[in-house]
C-alpha cells in the first residue's frame, strides 16, 4: 500500500491505497467501513482487544486514584507522581481505547473528523504525560537514593512541580497538530487517530514534527530513564556488596534489579514500536507497508494504560496492600514499599 504522492490529499484523512476514481471521499474513514484494509475478523479482534484495555485500564487506574484519596499514608511525594501517571493512563483508556473499540466494531471512525482531532489530541496528551511521568519517577528515585545533591530532600512540593512539568511538556508536544504543525488523522486501520506521519504534505511539515516527537518525547525520556536506573543499580550493588551478610539487603538488591528491568522493558514495549515505525515511515517515503502492522504500535501505546500501573503501582507494597484492603481482600498490615526498602539499604551509598 503506497501513499498517493502528487495527489491532492483531503484535509482530515489520508487514503492509503491507489485510487482509480476522482471521488476520494468514497473511501473516507469517516463515512464507510474500511474493508479494503483488512477483513472483518481483524477489525473485530482489535475491537475486542481495545475493549479489554478500556475495561481493565479504566478499572485499575480509577482504583489507584480512589485508593490514594482514601488512604492518607499513600500521599507521599513518589505516590503523587504515580497518581499523575494513573490520571494520564485513565485519559488514554477512557478516550482512546473506548473510541477505538467502537470504531473497530463498526470498521471505520464513526465519530467524525472533529472527534478524530479531539481523540488524537487527548490520547497524545495522555500518552506524553504518561511517558514523561515515567522519566520523572526514574529521576526522583535517582535523587532520593543516589543522592547526587547531597542531603537534598525531595518534598511534596517538588513532586507537584514535577507533575505540572509533565503536563506542560505534554501540551508542548500535543498542541502543534491543532495549529498547523502536522495534523491529527485516522491511522493504521483508520479506526483511531494520531499525528500524521504518513504523508509528505509540506503544508503541515509532518516530517519535522515526527522528528521533534522522536527526540523530545522519546529519546530524552528514555535516556533519562536509562541513566537514572543505571545509577540506581550501581548504588544497589555497592550496598549489597558492603552488606554482604545482610539477607534483607541482598533481597532488596534483587527486587530492585527485577523492578528496573521490568520498568525499562515496559517503557520499550509501550513506545519503541510507535516511535520506530513513525521514524521508518518518515525516512522511507513511498515504500509499501501493511496498515495492519501500522495499527500494532498504536495499540501497544494504548495498552500502556494497563501495564504501566501493573509495573509501577502493584510493585509498590503500600499501594498493593491498600488496594487489597479496599477490595476487601485483606493485606492491610503491609506498610513498606520496595522503594522505601531500597532507600534504607542505600544509605551505605554516596552521601
Amino acid at each position: 500500500m503506497r501513499a498517493n504522492r502528487g495527489m491532492e490529499l483531503p484535509e482530515d484523512f489520508w487514503i492509503p491505497v491507489p485510487l482509480d476514481t476522482n471521488n476520494i471521499t468514497s473511501l473516507s474513514p469517516f463515512l464507510v467501513p474500511q474493508d479494503h484494509l483488512g477483513n472483518s475478523a481483524t477489525f473485530y479482534a482489535m475491537a475486542g482487544f481495545m475493549f479489554f484495555i478500556f475495561v481493565v485500564g479504566t478499572g485499575i487506574n480509577i482504583l489507584t486514584i480512589g485508593c490514594t484519596i482514601q488512604y492518607k499514608k499513600l500521599r507521599s511525594h513518589l505516590n503523587y507522581i504515580l497518581v499523575n501517571l494513573a490520571v494520564a493512563n485513565l485519559l488514554v483508556s477512557v478516550v482512546g481505547s473506548f473510541t477505538a473499540c467502537c470504531s473497530f466494531a463498526f470498521r471505520y471512525f464513526i465519530f467524525g473528523a472533529l472527534a478524530c482531532k479531539i481523540e488524537g489530541f487527548m490520547v497524545t496528551l495522555g500518552g506524553m504525560v504518561s511517558l514523561w511521568s515515567l522519566a520523572v519517577v526514574a529521576f526522583e528515585r535517582w535523587l532520593v537514593i543516589c543522592k547526587p545533591l547531597g542531603n537534598f530532600i525531595f518534598k511534596p512540593d517538588h513532586a507537584v512541580a514535577c507533575c505540572v512539568f509533565t503536563w506542560v511538556f505534554a501540551l508542548i508536544a500535543s498542541l502543534p497538530p491543532l495549529f498547523g504543525w502536522s495534523r491529527y488523522i485516522p491511522e493504521g486501520l483508520q479506526c483511531s487517530c494520531g499525528p500524521d506521519w504518513y504523508t509528505t504534505n509540506n503544508k503541515y511539515n509532518n516530517e519535522s514534527y515526527v522528528i521533534f516527537l522522536f527526540g523530545f518525547c522519546f529519546a530524552v525520556p528514555f535516556t533519562t530513564i536509562i541513566f537514572c536506573y543505571g545509577q540506581l543499580l550501581i548504588v544497589m550493588k555497592m550496598a549489597a556488596k558492603a552488606q554482604a551478610e545482610s539477607v534483607s539487603t541482598q533481597k532488596a538488591e534483587k527486587e530492585v534489579t527485577k523492578m528496573v528491568v521490568l520498568m525499562v522493558i515496559g517503557f520499550l514495549v509501550c513506545w519503541l514500536p510507535y516511535a520506530s515505525f513513525a521514524l521508518w515511515v518518515v525516512n522511507n517515503r513511498g515504500q509499501p507497508f501493511d496498515l495492519r502492522l501500522a495499527t500494532i504500535p498504536s495499540c501497544f501505546s494504548k495498552a500502556s494504560a494497563v501495564y504501566n500501573p501493573v509495573i509501577y503501582i502493584f510493585f509498590n507494597k503500600q499501594f498493593r496492600s491498600c488496594i487489597m484492603t479496599m477490595l476487601g481482600m485483606g493485606g492491610g498490615g503491609e506498610e513498606s514499599s520496595t522503594t522505601q526498602s531500597v532507600t534504607e539499604v542505600s544509605k551505605v551509598g554516596p552521601a
